[in-house]
Formats: structure tokens, C-alpha cells, sequence
């Protein structure tokens, strides 16, 4: 009966969800023999062990793995194991760092005794060391202490990066480091980077034309030598960039105009107000180290407040022609109006001041009459500024653009040029400058196009 009728069926299982209380829950076993793995009774018996030719050939594909990888369990503990062994490898230690849980004391301390007799690492892997997957304070310092190796011009390549993974710093020891100030804890950055302590007069062409001099201080003796050491061993990163700012002029800018922007970012003071606030922090800290200085130090505060002015002045120039109704040809004679207007503006003719775009040209006014507009949406300018040796330098200034992706980009690509070059591969690239000085403007390095056929006339090869 009822032979003939069909009855659904499944071809494939149903999924069904069964929850499981223990999922989230600490594994004994494994926490076990993490402990047992890890004791300190291991230790006397792994200091002098060594792999076979077998677990080195596996150790050497671990210590090979890019940064992003991340270790198993299994090849944690084979790198616990051989720590001793792996001391002299310096491109070890960053596996090493990562193998450590910081939350047992008895293994951070062990970790820590063993950072100090590992064999110092490469500048360029250090920066690993400040990323956010890094939070112990003594192993930040550690990758302070080898940046402080790197020359300014390294220094430089990195610096953007840097700005941001002080988002990764303690910000309570940021904020402690602040001198207590009416002054720098009111108010907008502008007026944070104010001409107070350095008259107008100290800004002449021959301060800034000659390398600003270090901060004069007594002989070291080697008691003093020895305080220093340990001082720099444990300066923070907020510090570290301080400090070397206020000893070179390049640096100084870039670090202004990295962390300003920071401080402008309305969607992070939204988002992440502790992050903001920190930023103002570092901000107020650059004001008064640069305050107290010499006085080369302070004309370089000068000068940092004499380019925010400018960079105001422009913005409010550009608001000001965006407004403009008519069309392009009405909004260019507008502009040029603008700039040559020297008793508003000031744009025409100024004190020599560094451009921030590239801070080793000293700027001193705008051509107005070259001043044009561009046919776009946003409609960019492209200015000529006059440099203090009669020559000009064309840039585009964009205003209702976030120039902080393109900056990230060229920066990558100058970047990965240098990296390139020490290993004599030479690729002739000559990246263009850009620099955001809001989240809403900033200048771009003009670069007039040339074609290929005229190329070819000229150099008959585009080799």
C-alpha cells in the first residue's frame, strides 16, 4: 500500500548550529604544557642545546616568514626551545618576541634577559618591533634604541610610518611627559606653533641657509656617557622623534605636518577621541621642546608658525575663489587678484620661509600672474612660487582633497627605490613630492609632461 508515492530526500545534510559552551573557554591541556614547555627549569637544559640539520633547516624557514605569518603553536614552541641557539641570528628575534605570551610574568622576564643578549638587529627590522601586535614597553624602547642608529636620511623614509605607530604607544606616558603650560594647553595647534620666545628679526636668509647647529652641551664624561646610554634605552618613541626633530630642520617639518594632520582628522576625534587627544599631546610636547631650545631651535619654531600662516592664508585664498560664481576664466582672474592683494593676503611678496612641500627650497611669495586654475571638479591651482635663489617652483595646491593616500603611495614607492638601490638595482625613478597639510588639503610637486616623440628628438633614446 502506498508503494507508489514518492518521499523527499536529502542530498545533502542539513548544517546545523549546536552551541558549544566550552569553545571560548581556556584549553588545560594546552595552557599545561605551555607552562611545562616554557618553566624556568627548561632553562639550564636549553642553553646549550642544538638542532640537527633537520630542526635548523625548519628553524631557518620560520626565521624566513614574512612579518604577516603568523607561527603555530608547533613551531612557537620548536623556537622556545632553540631561543639559545637563535641569539646570534638577529633576524630571529621578532619570532622569538612573538612566541612569548607577555601576560605570564615568569615567561616575559625570561624574554626580556634574553632581548639584551640577542644580537642586535637591523634598523629596518626594528620598525616590526612598534607595530600594534608589540605592546611591552621594554621591548619598544628596544626598537627606539636601534632607530636611534639610523641616519636623518633614513630616518626621513620612515617617519610617516613612525607618526602613526605612535597610535601603539602608551598614552599615558605621552601625556606625562607634557610640561604643564596655560599656554600649549589652549587653543588650536596653529596657535600652539606661535612666535613666542623668538622675535620676528632672529628669521633671517643666513640662519637657514647653514645646517642648524646641535643644542650645545658639556663634554660627556664616561659617568655621564654611561646615564645617557641608559637614558636613550629607555626613550619612548613620542621622545625619540622629538628629540632628533629639534636637531635637523627637514625632520622637523615633516614631523610637524605628519602630526597636524593627525590632530585635524575630525573622523578619528569622532571615532577614537583618546587617539586625537593624543596627538594633541605630541603636539604640545614638539611646541615646548622646540621652546626650549637655543636659538636656532626656536627660529625653527618660528618658521614651523610662519608656514602654518601660509598655508592658512592660501587655504582661505582658495575657499575665497571656490565661491566665486562665474566660470573658470572668472575664477582665475579672481585668484591672481587674490594673491596680488599684498596688504590682505600676503602671498606675493613675504619673509623667506622653508616650503613645506620640500623644506631645503626657502620660498618668498607667490607669482600671481602665473597663478592658474585647473578643469576639474575640484579645480586645483597651480601656483609658482618665487625661491630665494630668483628661480621658480611650480606646485599644485589642492583644497577639498584628502591628499594622505597619495602621500602614502609615493612615500611606498620612494621607499621601495631606495630599498632597491642598496641592492644596485636602479630603476630610474625620480617620484614626484606630495605632502597632506590638512585632511582637506595639501600640495602636490608640479611636473610638466613631455611627450615621447619629443623625447626622442632630443636624447634619441628613452633609455
Amino acid at each position: 500500500q502506498d508503494g507508489d508515492e514518492s518521499s523527499p530526500i536529502l542530498t545533502s545534510p542539513e548544517i546545523v548550529k549546536i552551541p558549544d559552551p566550552q569553545m571560548s573557554m581556556e584549553n588545560l591541556v594546552e595552557s599545561k604544557h605551555h607552562k611545562l614547555a616554557r618553566s624556568l627549569r627548561s632553562g639550564p637544559s636549553d642553553h646549550d642545546l642544538k638542532p640537527n640539520a633537520t630542526t635548523r633547516d625548519q628553524l631557518n624557514i620560520i626565521v624566513s616568514y614574512p612579518p604577516t605569518k603568523q607561527l603555530t603553536y608547533e613551531e612557537q614552541d620548536l623556537v622556545w626551545k632553540f631561543r639559545y641557539y637563535l641569539t646570534h641570528q638577529e633576524k630571529a628575534l621578532t619570532k622569538f618576541l612573538k612566541c612569548v605570551n607577555w601576560d605570564l610574568p615568569q615567561e616575559a622576564k625570561q624574554a626580556l634577559e634574553l632581548l639584551g643578549k640577542w644580537k642586535p638587529m637591523d634598523v629596518e627590522d626594528s620598525l616590526e618591533l612598534l607595530s600594534s601586535h608589540f605592546t611591552n614597553p621594554t621591548v619598544r624602547c628596544y626598537a627606539v634604541a636601534r632607530l636611534q642608529q639610523a641616519d636623518d636620511e633614513d630616518l626621513l623614509m620612515y617617519l610617516l610610518q613612525l607618526v602613526q605607530a605612535l597610535k601603539y604607544e602608551n598614552f599615558d606616558d605621552i601625556k606625562n611627559g607634557l610640561e604643564p603650560s596655560k599656554r600649549d594647553s589652549q587653543g588650536s595647534m596653529s596657535e600652539t606653533m606661535t612666535t613666542s620666545g623668538s622675535n620676528a628679526s632672529e628669521i633671517d636668509s643666513s640662519q637657514f641657509m647653514s645646517p642648524i647647529p646641535p643644542v650645545s652641551s658639556p663634554p660627556l664624561t664616561s659617568k655621564t656617557k654611561e646615564l645617557a646610554e641608559n637614558e636613550n634605552l629607555d626613550q619612548d618613541l613620542c621622545t625619540f622623534l622629538i628629540s632628533r626633530a629639534c636637531k635637523n630642520s627637514t625632520l622637523a617639518n615633516y614631523l610637524y605636518w605628519y602630526v597636524i594632520v593627525e590632530c585635524e582628522d575630525q573622523d578619528t576625534q569622532q571615532r577614537d577621541p583618546k587617539t586625537h587627544e593624543m596627538y594633541l599631546n605630541v603636539m604640545r610636547r614638539f611646541s615646548q621642546a622646540l621652546l626650549k631650545g637655543d636659538k636656532s631651535v626656536r627660529v625653527m619654531r618660528s618658521l614651523l608658525a610662519a608656514q602654518q600662516t601660509f598655508v592658512d592664508r592660501l587655504v582661505h585664498v582658495m575657499k575665497a575663489v571656490q565661491r566665486e560664481s562665474g566660470n573658470r576664466k572668472k575664477k582665475n582672474e579672481r585668484l591672481q587678484a587674490l594673491l596680488a592683494d599684498n596688504e590682505k593676503m600676503n602671498l606675493a611678496d613675504m619673509e623667506l620661509i622653508p616650503l613645506p612641500l620640500e623644506p631645503q627650497v626657502k620660498i618668498k611669495g607667490i607669482i600671481p600672474e602665473k597663478a592658474t586654475l585647473f578643469k576639474s571638479a575640484l579645480m586645483p591651482a597651480q601656483l609658482f612660487f618665487k625661491t630665494e635663489d630668483g628661480g621658480k617652483y611650480p606646485v599644485i595646491f589642492k583644497h577639498g582633497d584628502d591628499l594622505r593616500q597619495d602621500q602614502l603611495i609615493l612615500q611606498i614607492i620612494s621607499l621601495m627605490d631606495k630599498l632597491l638601490r642598496k641592492e644596485n638595482l636602479d630603476l630610474k625613478l625620480t617620484p614626484y613630492k606630495v605632502l597632506a597639510t590638512s585632511t582637506k588639503h595639501g600640495f602636490m610637486q608640479f611636473i610638466p609632461s613631455v611627450p615621447v616623440a619629443e623625447v626622442l628628438a632630443t636624447e634619441e633614446t628613452i633609455q
